[in-house]
């Protein structure tokens, strides 16, 4: 019988998971989620879910959908010797068990005024016996990586530690992409740091018809001629296949034989608005088609709220390379060769997601690099002493590192960046606004960069036993709501569909899946109630 383990990279819109034979390092079987257990669609929404209803309420969802995974993987369970995980400091500080109103203020003496001591997130061997709730051998190891910072974890030091970026010759920028964009700047012997929170749009997330990187999703599209574009859909085996030919400026079928359509991941969403806007079809803000709408066949489309989301995520990622080449004492043209990491990393085309502003206008080379936090769980599944790595690195990195949400020059480039992307703000007057602030120009490119992909799907082997999707991953809450009149206006208001009534009992029931719940920052359902009998606070009570 083969010594199992299982690797899992918390990310900030889902889990996924692999099985690895200790003993080959062989992967066995892959598991992932469709959306993030926690309420919100993003690590802040998730940690203000956290504040507001008890760390312990948060961790007990995790662990419970760490399970769900980790049965999803079809190996006997209580057979894993060791258990791996990577991601920022919200997901792991949680699964931990450990208090997080640290991450909540930014400062030493603002914590120091509340009388709040951050915990330990050096990273830890601990037994699962003594996370409760986690059903694996209570003698099982369980690997925990360390943090950089309140706003860099693990994940960011996963992808430092599997990529060359600290050998490369010149100024190297790794980014890994997704709701909150780990970024990393290597030059002359420094790491500079930093996290971006780009919201959800860079992973098909928040937007109308997007999905996460999975089977049937959209995440490339190329020309054929000016109303006529051949999609890139994963198939299911998470590799980029052909898809149908569409026509971006009115609905219609989907021409030809392909992968069916499902959404549009992040890596779609790019590749949509850089074909949009090279062929004329967008004038920020608008969209100039006929309805008001790109079109990817007779059902999915893209809108100008959908553009508006795109834009805010690109915006920060842009300032957030800016803020850090500042940082560095070069210019953001200076960047040679660029990393990308994550899922949106992995499937983007590089020519779209530099045509959009994803990373500097003048790099020569970019590599692709797959999803590092899942691979680095692997590593420290397989060798437990690549801990002391990350916890060495981790020293060395918190030395130089960049907190966007307190630099001056971080808040100027973003409101530029929301009033090129949500007002229209010409770039000649984006550059002029840069030489006012004494900032480097943003160069013009002068050639596509060379390619290399390191590997060609975001998860690179899924195991002999294969791929399996998990979209129920949260634990859904049903409640009897007193007062109630089944009106439904909550569920007509809720963005994310997280809401069902059922008027056949006495009070009428409420169901909620807070996988699709948009959080406590949301709350739409609560306001619109007729009755004022819907709080959402019972749902995650008790």
């Amino acid at each position: 019988m083969p010594q199992l383990g299982v690797a899992m990279d918390f990310g900030t819109s889902g889990i996924r998971g692999q099985a690895v034979d200790l003993d080959s390092g062989a992967i066995q079987s892959t598991c992932i989620s469709l959306a993030h257990p926690l309420p919100g669609a993003n690590v802040m929404d998730h940690l203000h879910f956290a504040l507001a209803f008890g760390a312990p309420v948060a961790t007990r969802i995790l662990r419970s959908a760490a399970n769900k995974i980790a049965r999803g993987l079809g190996i006997p369970v209580q057979q894993t010797r060791r258990l791996a995980v990577c991601g920022n400091p919200v997901q792991l500080s949680l699964f931990q068990g450990l208090d997080v109103i640290d991450l909540a203020y930014s400062g030493r003496r603002k914590l120091a005024a509340l009388g709040v001591r951050a915990p330990d997130r050096n990273g830890v061997i601990l037994p699962a016996g003594e996370l409760a709730g986690l059903e694996l051998p209570a003698t099982c190891e369980v690997v925990i990586p360390p943090a950089i910072g309140d706003t860099v974890g693990a994940d960011a030091l996963a992808m430092i530690l599997q990529s060359s970026a600290r050998q490369t010759h010149g100024p190297t920028l790794i980014s890994d992409y997704g709701t909150n964009v780990e970024m990393a700047l290597c030059h002359e012997g420094r790491i500079i740091t930093a996290s971006a929170a780009a919201g959800p749009a860079l992973e098909g997330q928040h937007i109308s018809c997007g999905m996460l990187a999975s089977p049937g999703a959209i995440t490339d599209v190329q020309p054929l001629s000016r109303t006529c574009h051949r999609t890139t859909v994963l198939d299911k085996d998470m590799l980029p296949a052909q898809g149908p030919q569409v026509d971006l400026e009115r609905p219609s079928p989907a021409i030809a034989a392909g992968e069916p359509i499902r959404g549009i991941t992040g890596a779609g969403v790019v590749a949509v608005l850089y074909e949009a806007m090279q062929a004329g079809h967008v004038r920020l803000p608008q969209i100039l088609t006929p309805d008001g709408l790109l079109h990817l066949g007779h059902e999915i489309h893209f809108d100008e709220s959908d553009l508006i989301e795109a834009g805010k995520a690109i915006g920060a990622v842009r300032a957030g390379h800016i803020t850090l080449c500042h940082e560095a004492g070069i210019g953001y043209g200076d960047v040679q060769t660029v990393y990308m990491a994550g899922a949106t990393g992995t499937y983007v085309a590089p020519v779209s997601a530099q045509g959009v502003g994803l990373f500097p206008s003048r790099a020569t080379s970019v590599i692709q690099l797959g999803n590092t936090s899942l691979k680095m769980a692997r590593d420290l599944v397989v060798d437990m002493d690549r801990l002391s790595e990350m916890q060495a690195m981790a020293r060395r990195l918190r030395r130089d590192h960049c907190k966007l949400a307190s630099s001056e020059i971080f808040k100027k480039i973003y409101l530029l960046e929301l009033a090129f992307w949500a007002e229209g703000m010409p770039m000649n007057s984006y550059r002029s606004m840069l030489a006012r602030y004494g900032m480097e120009d943003l160069p013009d490119p002068v050639a596509p960069p060379r390619i290399r992909r390191a590997n060609q799907p975001d998860i690179d082997v899924p195991g002999r036993l294969g791929l399996r999707l998990i979209k129920n991953i949260g634990r859904v809450a049903c409640r009897p709501v007193p007062g109630c009149t089944a009106c439904r206006v909550c569920v007509s208001v809720c963005p994310q569909s997280a809401l069902t009534v059922k008027n056949d009992r006495n009070p009428p029931v409420i169901t909620l899946d807070p996988a699709h719940c948009a959080g406590v920052s949301c709350r739409r359902c609560e306001r619109a109630c007729t009755e004022k009998v819907m709080h959402l606070d019972d749902f995650f009570s008790g």
